[in-house]
């Protein structure tokens, strides 16, 4: 089941909702935006999945496009088999980024701390695998 991150510390950590923190500093980042209702979103979810769990330099979060409570994202991932953390609290702005307008979107932050590009649209293995280069 997914982590639920409730807010940002500072540029290299990531806070989850229960205190403890993901480390990002030196490693590549995927924020990912999706909604329960994006198919393409859904159809996502089991690639990222493999991707967090099978890179050991990456780190994944998703951030909920529709900006709801807590109880009802958390209840949305597990059902989407959802399994890497989750922000509650949208990075808007953190790496020099609009709000995505269309879903999904996945912004790829360097291992620098700095954004590099933002994927738009249905991504598969290989489009992220790419944009890992």
């Amino acid at each position: 089941m997914a982590s639920v991150i409730s807010g940002c510390d500072s540029d290299t950590r990531l806070k989850v909702s229960n205190g403890e923190p993901i480390a990002i500093e030196g490693k590549i980042v995927l924020v990912n935006y999706w909604a329960e209702w994006c198919a393409p979103c859904r159809e996502e979810v089991p690639v990222l999945n493999q991707l967090a769990q099978t890179h050991n330099n990456l780190v994944v979060v998703g951030v909920n496009f529709d900006n709801l409570p807590d109880s009802v994202v958390s209840e949305q991932a597990q059902k989407l088999g959802i399994e890497f953390p989750l922000l509650l609290i949208e990075p808007e702005g953190r790496w020099g980024q609009p709000r995505p307008q269309v879903l999904p979107t996945t912004l790829v932050i360097g291992a620098d701390g700095r954004w590099k590009k933002t994927l738009v649209g249905p991504q598969t293995a290989e489009d992220f695998q790419a944009a890992l280069q």
